[in-house]
């Protein structure tokens, strides 16, 4: 499952976006965040949801990456969290 965040996402929400993810897809989740305000309200939401998930004996593993996009002006790169559940 593909996770958009932008500069405007909630961290809140979105950790629950994730937590919820997490647990009906097999415990995989992928975020992909254009520009650095929306890189840091996803790993806002990576670090909320860490705690969402700790008191079921659960930690979160990111392994970070970059994904081209098309956009309306061309190729945009993005950053891809690619989430799991451990």
């Amino acid at each position: 499952m593909v996770l958009r965040v932008s500069s405007k996402t909630e961290p809140k929400k979105l950790a629950g976006a994730i937590y919820r993810a997490l647990k009906q897809n097999g415990g995989e989740v992928c975020l992909q965040a254009i520009g650095a305000g929306a890189v840091n309200q996803a790993v806002k939401g990576v670090a909320i949801a860490r705690g969402f998930a700790a008191p079921e004996g659960a930690n979160l593993k990111i392994v970070p990456g970059f994904r081209e996009n098309a956009g309306d002006s061309g190729q945009v790169t993005a950053v891809s969290l690619n989430v799991f559940w451990k």
